[in-house]
Formats: structure tokens, C-alpha cells, sequence
């Protein structure tokens, strides 16, 4: 928290009232003083201070440091899921299975701990049940927290509710070991007066802390999430007057800093729900058998009219020390205008006509909301999201330029089928043999292979820009860096521009020039990436072009950048990212044949790799018929401790991609080399108990690897090389190898992926690990 200085001339006087001007109903501030006998001697000196806490956090900037963008801190992936049922009859029960529905569904994003707050109470009288809110959290995974919930005694599992909010989160520890203590929903008191449960993490919450435990609040966590909780009861207990629960929450948003996704529960005010975010994604499912009053809610923005306020100070002596204490109140004392709101009417809110029937569905991903309702509204950063009596509104504090006026209530394109196993042991192993259609699907409408034309609508408006433009700068994380590597040849042939491939933590950390005439690419799965979102604010800021390469409709690279492509890849549970590689690099593929179709020198070349992508479906098709094959190498080597896969050109990407799925779902230590860098020390590594992968293909550097794999040989390594299935001369050479079918050079990467991929889901089944969900990790997991 910033400390301003104040500056105080002393006269003898023991007050002083100053005419102020400010939006303050109350603030107040005490400083410790020098003793009596210096106190004359302190004319015009400078004092700093701590604004303790505005009761109405209307606080000027200057005054209490201003809450600030999502800075640099780490975004955690966790799960959050409320539901909220108005005038649809629940029983307790069913409340509690589809809470858990929800939490399993986003399991993927967390795993160490989950837990759920619904009302408690046994009465008939729902109303009464509403008074008192009942915890329950268990270490470990939902299934856990499920059979903790069928242990309690004291909880009627029947008793029916016609309004009730539950909320539920399945958490990856940023704060505090995996615990019950520690796990979300956190509460405000012993009784449970708030409850609150979040994504992100909070970097001011030592001062929160601090500050609320001078107050005599008592916290039992190690979590900064239950300073949330602590702080809105805070501001309930100091309030001047009647307040709504969305003015609250805003008032409790406005004094955090950090990156965070709210709900928040509270026995003040029952059957009402609350959202916010800020840097982490949050939407809201909505479901009703009758119409709708809207399909775009407006936005309201509270109205704040400025007051005269008096500045009291005064110096009492406690405990033998002076104290200065400064007092400001309202001149006017017609609080109301302070937190004035439009009215919440038919156009306002979103409800069912003639006041039906509606269930909302507060959800971090969609996936935990489709199999109840296609129908979702996104929310924006710093939108506050209030249900009460069954209305959905839509609050902000202020109106900054560009803010859209209404949020939409949108139909997502996904079926409940895509988000379950199947038939398949895993999403991961489900997720490597949808490649064959989700390639189709990034593809479909956008390439017509009989007249060698290709089509991204998101970029048409500004393709002219791009290919005008001095530099492409591909920034992302993980996989999506890979994906960006793998590319980077053919999009400097294609495009004949230098290309940077940048990570995005590391850009960010040299404050790398960005300049007006460069265009910036953003690649993404979830497109919540925190660091690749820091990065599209540097580039924005500095009047680049931005480009989004995502998998996630409504997702914030999607909504902030400039253009894009969808991938089109379907939902990817595991966290072991596969299909959305496979599309990312397509879709990059597709840009590339984008940028040339005008050039009349690069046509046989362009319109080859057309023709190649054309067949690549099929082609993965048989690469995945080597699953058999796959898995029988794989119980050769889980027991190894390490693996080295080596490549070069196009490849090298696919060393570096293969490399981290084994050490993502395997726990084994394996690393991607660059085989033309063997000699300058990683040919040390080898010998005859080390597992060395190659990847050797007919292109262009097929006579280097060649080299590669006879240097290896000679240090009896024995290499598993995958080839070309017909380059009879390598599997004459090797004494073991993965033979796959031949494309074009710069998309054999596609091919050559898919047996990594399959490898490193045997190694670790054989290994006995979850491969959905590996140990210290979550599927949206990126760290400065």
C-alpha cells in the first residue's frame, strides 16, 4: 500500500476542522506521535501515514494507493462452481450432486483439496435453513470431499429448497499446504456470516491481513483467500447504511491487488449470489424453460457525486502517548447519493418473463456448465455480477473508453459428449485420437483444397495490416511455444519476415522493443495464460498489431486482441496439452499460406502444403495405428530414469514438445536436444544404458541427422528412431524404429508428435501415475 504524506501545521490548537473535497463518508487515521515536549518543535514538518480503511473504499488514488491490474504474480489454475436455483425446487441432495458434477468437471484445473458451502439447518421453512451456512472441505480430490459428505450426521439430505445458492471449488495450493483449513470456501468468521471462494491469488493480502487482525479479526488459514473474507465482513459491520450485496463486493474488489475470480455466499443477505473478476476467467450459465427478458444486459455504472467533508483531528493521550487521530465525515449527509444505482428493472436485468422459474450457473469453464445450459454470459474484468429475486445485473464502478455497454448472453458451440472419456481410460489418451477430427475441424471452411485457397475470417479485416508489417513475434508458454517453434521455418519462407518465438515469462523480463509496425502473435489454449496476458498489454501498449491463436471462445486473449483464429480443437481436459498442439500448429500453417497467396514465386510450394494438409488427417490415423507398437516400447523403458530425444530442423520442436510430455505425466527426466549442438556437450549423456529417441526424416537436414545418429552409435547408444517409413536405409541402420507415413516437410512434425504423445501416456499408466491429472500441476498452471 503506497504512504502518502500529510502535511500538518501545529498551532497549539488540540483540533482543527479542514473543509475538504472528496467522496469519502468516512476515514479515519492514526499516527503516533513524538512526545509532548517535541511536539512544538514539529511546525511544519512532513508526517507520513496509513489509511487505516474508507468504510465506503471511495478512497482518492492518492490517498489509499488504488487497487491495481493483475502485476507480476503467478496465476493458478482452480476450479470455481456456484449454483443458484430460483423458484426450482432442490432437495439438499440434488443441490450437492450437482455442485460435485461441477467440481469434477473442472477438476483438471486443481486437485489437492475441495469443498462446498450451502446452506445449513434441517427446517421445512427454507428461509429458515438460509440463515446458516454449512461448510464442508476435505483434503484431496472431489471423490474424497464426496464421501465426506455422506459421513455427516447432522444433515438432512432431503429437506427441499425453492431458493438456495451452494458454492464449490476444487483448489492447487498457492498458499498453505493442501488442507482442510486451507481449502476453499473460506469464511469471515466461526459463524459463517460470509463465505467466499476464488482463483488467482491476491499480492496485497499481508496488508489486508495485517490491518483486519489490528481490528481484532482472527484468521485460521494461511491462505490469502480468507482476508477476502475477513475484509467483506469488515466492510458489512462498518457500512453507513443499508447496503446491496454487489456494493459491497465492489467495495471489497477495490481494495485488492493481484489476479482473482470471486463468488461470494452470505446468511445477510440468502438466496442472493455475487461475482467478480479480475485477470481470471469467470462466466455465468443461465437456464430457464420460459423466455428471457434480454439477450444483452446492459451495464451499470454507479453514479458517485463528490461531498464536503470535514477533516476533524484531535490528540487524546492513550496510555501516556499522544495520539493524532483525523475523523472524516460528510458536510452533506444524504449518504444515499454516494452509492446511487439505476434502478434494476425489465431493462436492467436478465429474468425470466412474468418472474418463472431461472437456475444460474456460476462456473471458471464452461465445461462444468454445458451438460445444464448452452446459454452463458462472459464476464469482462472488474464486472460485478449480482442475482437477487431471480434478476441477473450487471455493475461497474466506472466507465473507462472502449467498455462494451452490455454483456451478451451467448450459445456455445460444445456438446456434453466432448468433455466425456468414452470409451477411452483417460481425456488424455481420448484427447490424442480425436487428432484425426479436431485437425478436420481447425480446418473446416477455412482451406478449399480445389482451388488451393485459404480463409480466416478473424483476420480479414486487418490481413492487409499484417502483410504490410516489418516482424512477426510469436509469444506464448509451454506447448503453444512449441507450436510456435515448430512454424517458425515455414512462416519465414512463406512470408519472407523475420519471425521471433519468444516465451512469454522471459519477453516480458528483458522488456523486450516492441515497435508500431510489428505484429504480435498470442497462442493459447485456454487463453487465460497470465503471463501471454501480460504480454498482449505490453504489446498493446506499445501500438503493435496483436493476434490471438486460442481454443477458448469469450476468452480474454480472445477478447483483447486485435484478430484471430479459433483452433477449433474442442474442449482439452488433460492436462497434458495434445490435440490443441496439433491445431495450434495447423492453424499457424494456415497464416502462413494466408500471407503468400498473391506471390506467384512460392504457388508450387503453397500449393503442396494445401495438398499436404488435405491428406493429414488420414495420416494421423495411421500413425495412431502404431498404439500397439507404442506400448510395448513403453514397457521397455518406464523403468529408466531418463530419456534424451534428438532432432533438428522441423523436428526440433517435436524433441522439445516430446520431451515435456514425459516429464509432465511421467515424472521422468527427459530433455529435447538440438542434434546439431550433440557435440557441444550433450554427447557426455550418452552411452549404452542411456534411452536416446531420434527423429530422422527425409527433408532437408536428413544427411546432418544421418551424421547425428552415427555419432550416437559410436558411443554405443542404441537410438529408437522414428522415420519415414519408407527410408529403408535408417531402419537398416537402427536397431530399433517407428516407422510413420511421409508428408510434406513442414508438417511431418504433426506426424512425428503423435508416437511422443502416445509414448509418454504408456510410461506413465505402466509408471502407475493419473495422467489426467500429474502431481504439481493444473492445466492453466504459468509461473513469472
Amino acid at each position: 500500500m503506497t504512504m502518502p504524506t500529510f502535511r500538518w501545521q501545529t498551532s497549539g490548537a488540540e483540533s482543527r476542522d479542514v473543509d475538504l473535497r472528496c467522496a469519502h463518508s468516512q476515514f479515519q487515521i492514526r499516527i503516533l506521535l513524538p512526545a509532548t515536549s517535541e511536539l512544538a518543535a514539529s511546525r511544519n514538518s512532513v508526517w507520513t501515514f496509513e489509511p487505516l480503511m474508507c468504510s465506503t473504499n471511495r478512497c482518492a488514488p492518492e490517498v489509499r494507493g488504488g487497487a491495481k491490474r493483475p502485476g507480476n504474480h503467478a496465476i493458478y489454475s482452480q476450479g470455481i462452481f456456484a449454483y443458484l436455483n430460483y423458484h426450482v425446487p432442490r432437495t439438499r441432495r440434488e443441490i450437492l450432486e450437482i455442485l460435485l458434477k461441477g467440481l469434477q468437471r473442472l477438476e483438471y484445473r486443481g486437485y489437492d483439496s475441495a469443498g462446498v458451502g450451502i446452506d445449513g439447518g434441517n427446517s421445512k421453512e427454507s428461509e429458515l435453513n438460509a440463515k446458516s451456512i454449512h461448510l464442508i472441505k476435505q483434503r484431496g480430490k472431489v471423490k474424497v470431499l464426496d464421501e465426506e459428505i455422506h459421513k455427516q450426521q447432522d444433515m438432512d439430505l432431503d429437506v427441499e429448497f425453492d431458493v438456495h445458492l451452494g458454492i464449490a471449488h476444487t483448489r492447487w495450493a498457492t498458499h498453505g499446504v493442501p488442507s482442510p483449513v486451507n481449502s476453499h470456501p473460506h469464511r469471515s468468521d466461526k459463524t459463517n456470516e460470509f463465505i467466499v471462494i476464488h482463483n488467482g491469488i491476491i499480492t496485497n493480502y499481508k496488508d489486508l491481513k495485517k490491518f483486519l487482525e489490528s481490528k481484532g479479526y482472527e484468521f485460521e488459514s494461511e491462505t490469502d483467500t480468507e482476508s477476502i473474507a475477513k475484509l467483506v465482513k469488515y466492510m458489512y459491520d462498518n457500512r453507513e447504511a443499508d447496503i446491496s450485496f454487489a456494493t459491497l463486493v465492489e467495495r471489497v474488489t477495490q481494495q485488492l491487488e493481484g489476479a482473482f475470480a470471486l463468488v461470494f455466499k452470505s446468511v445477510h443477505y440468502p438466496g442472493e449470489a455475487v461475482g467478480t473478476r479480475r485477470g481470471s476467467p469467470l462466466l455465468i450459465g443461465v437456464r430457464s424453460d420460459h423466455k428471457l427478458s434480454t439477450d444483452h444486459i446492459p451495464v451499470m455504472y454507479r453514479s458517485c457525486k463528490c461531498h464536503e467533508l470535514l477533516l476533524a483531528v484531535s490528540f487524546p493521550v492513550i496510555g501516556g502517548q499522544e495520539i493524532m487521530t483525523l475523523s472524516w465525515f460528510p458536510a452533506n449527509k444524504d449518504k444515499k447519493s454516494v452509492t446511487a444505482l439505476p434502478r434494476t428493472d425489465q431493462d436492467t436485468c436478465l429474468f425470466p418473463v412474468d418472474e418463472k422459474a431461472v437456475e444460474y450457473y456460476f462456473a471458471s469453464d464452461a465445461s462444468a456448465v454445458i451438460e445444464h445450459t448452452n446459454r452463458v454470459i462472459f464476464l469482462e474484468d472488474d464486472d460485478v455480477a449480482a442475482v437477487s429475486d431471480g434478476r441477473l445485473s450487471i455493475h461497474r464502478i466506472k466507465r473507462t473508453a472502449g467498455d462494451y455497454p452490455a454483456r451478451a448472453v451467448q450459445t456455445l458451440q460444445m456438446e456434453l459428449q466432448q468433455i466425456m472419456k468414452g470409451n477411452y481410460s483417460s481425456f488424455m489418451q481420448k484427447e490424442i485420437f480425436e487428432q484425426p477430427e479436431s485437425v478436420v475441424n481447425t480446418m473446416r471452411g477455412r482451406v478449399n483444397f480445389d482451388d488451393n485457397t485459404v480463409t480466416l475470417g478473424g483476420l480479414k479485416d486487418h490481413i492487409k495490416e499484417i502483410q504490410r508489417c516489418r516482424r512477426l513475434i510469436l509469444i506464448a508458454c509451454g506447448t503453444s511455444y512449441h507450436a510456435g517453434v515448430a512454424t517458425r521455418q515455414v512462416l519465414e519462407e512463406l512470408t519472407e519476415l523475420p519471425v521471433m518465438v519468444e516465451l512469454a515469462s522471459d519477453f516480458l523480463d528483458r522488456n523486450t522493443p516492441v515497435f508500431r509496425d510489428d505484429v504480435c502473435f498470442f497462442i493459447s489454449q485456454s487463453g487465460e495464460t497470465a503471463d501471454s496476458l501480460m504480454a498482449l498489454r505490453y504489446c498493446k501498449e506499445r501500438g503493435a498489431l496483436t493476434v490471438g491463436i486460442t481454443n477458448t471462445v469469450g476468452s480474454t486473449i480472445s477478447r483483447e486482441t486485435d484478430c484471430g483464429v479459433h483452433i477449433n480443437a474442442g474442449p482439452e481436459i488433460g492436462v497434458a496439452s495434445t490435440k490443441a498442439y496439433t491445431s495450434q500448429f495447423v492453424a499457424l500453417i494456415m497464416f502462413a499460406l494466408l500471407m503468400c497467396d498473391d506471390r506467384i514465386s512460392v504457388q508450387p510450394r503453397r500449393r503442396e502444403i494445401i495438398q499436404g494438409l488435405r491428406v493429414l488427417p488420414d495420416l494421423i490415423k495411421e500413425v495412431l495405428n502404431l498404439d500397439d507398437e507404442i506400448q510395448r516400447l513403453a514397457t521397455e523403458l518406464y523403468q529408466q530414469k531418463s530419456v534424451l530425444i534428438m532432432g533438428r530442423g522441423y523436428h526440433y520442436a517435436t524433441c522439445l514438445e516430446g520431451a515435456l510430455k514425459i516429464k509432465e505425466i511421467t515424472y521422468m527426466h527427459s530433455e529435447g536436444i538440438l542434434a546439431g549442438e550433440l557435440k557441444h556437450g550433450p554427447l557426455a549423456l550418452v552411452d549404452k544404458l542411456m534411452p536416446v529417441i531420434m527423429i530422422i526424416m527425409r527433408d532437408h537436414t536428413y544427411i546432418k541427422c544421418q551424421n547425428a545418429l552415427q555419432q550416437v552409435a559410436a558411443r554405443q547408444g542404441q537410438p529408437i528412431v522414428i522415420c519415414d517409413r519408407d527410408d529403408y536405409e535408417t531402419i537398416k541402420n537402427s536397431s530399433r524404429t517407428i516407422k510413420v507415413p511421409h508428408c510434406v516437410d513442414c508438417l511431418q512434425g504433426i506426424l512425428s508428435v503423435i508416437p511422443l504423445q502416445l509414448l509418454s501416456f504408456h510410461l506413465a499408466v505402466l509408471r502407475g501415475f493419473d495422467v489426467d491429472c500429474p502431481r504439481n500441476l493444473a492445466k492453466s498452471v504459468t509461473v513469472e
